[in-house]
């Protein structure tokens, strides 16, 4: 229907023309909508049944919306008689230019639906993620949030953290504390053992299962090392450790048994100029 064949209608034909056509664009966008309630409803119900992460499942609640709305805008402009094929075309065109402009932050994206999904580590627990150490106080869709020991905040972008090694240290109960003392070489070498066993039989942090381990580990220039391998709890461990070292320095000066540490011996020769 051209612009001439509108002027010569008036408004009784202009209803019949395009009435029903506007009430069919209406109902498709009402219904539509109640519709696309009751399956976002639906979606965020199951998703919280399966125990889905919410940050997840409010970023994928949002993404579905946008996308039914998007056909339910389609489907009444067509019912209009509107020409949907080009607008599906340019939404099309939009969304792979933007998808291009975005690409970095597409990837951490993926990457953190995987870091949702999977869970190699939760909120409070203390992991090496990114190549950056720290205390996790937050994930979210783009990025993860660490907290330094040293206080500091740090935000990791997920696409960092998935492509590297994680490493988190609260998923076993215990772990172990590996230290290790040089004595003097003439130092007993039973002695210096039961000392130090009796240095972390004191300490009731100490698991006694497993069994700790104490070892002549090297012979080295100056010292004979013992490496000294006790297990702990996690939440234990640097206390354990500062614990353990400073007893057995006590427990060896009691005992009079030397630590060696690096020395130089400098001779000096006072030589006649003559000779």
């Amino acid at each position: 229907m051209d612009i001439a064949t509108l002027g010569d209608l008036n408004f009784m034909d202009l209803v019949t023309a395009y009435g029903l056509k506007i009430l069919s664009a209406l109902a498709i966008f009402i219904i539509g909508r109640y519709i696309a309630k009751f399956v976002l409803k639906f979606v965020k119900k199951t998703m919280n049944r399966a125990g889905v992460d919410t940050t997840l499942s409010s970023f994928a609640i949002n993404i579905l919306n946008i996308i039914i709305l998007a056909f339910i805008v389609i489907a009444s402009l067509g019912a209009l008689g509107v020409e949907t094929t080009s607008l599906a075309a340019v939404i099309a065109a939009a969304g792979l230019a933007v998808g291009l402009a975005l690409q970095g932050s597409l990837a951490n994206f993926a990457a953190g639906v995987l870091l949702i999904l999977f869970r190699p580590f939760k909120n409070g627990d203390y992991v090496v993620a990114g190549g950056i150490d720290g205390t996790v106080k937050e994930v979210s869709i783009f990025t993860t949030i660490l907290v330094s020991p040293d206080g500091i905040e740090k935000i990791v972008p997920n696409g960092q953290i998935t492509s590297r090694e994680i490493v988190n240290f609260n998923t076993q109960p215990s772990r172990r504390v590996d230290m290790e003392f040089g004595v003097a070489y003439n130092a007993d070498i039973d002695q210096v053992r039961s000392i130090i066993s009796e240095v972390l039989s004191k300490n009731d942090k100490v698991l006694q299962t497993p069994e700790p381990v104490i070892a002549v580990a090297s012979l080295g220039d100056n010292s004979v090392n013992f490496v000294v391998r006790p297990h702990v709890k996690n939440a234990d461990y640097w206390t354990v450790r500062f614990e353990v070292i400073e007893n057995v320095k006590k427990a060896l000066d009691a005992a009079k048994v030397s630590i060696p540490f690096p020395q130089r011996d400098v001779y000096v020769y006072n030589m006649d100029k003559k000779s």
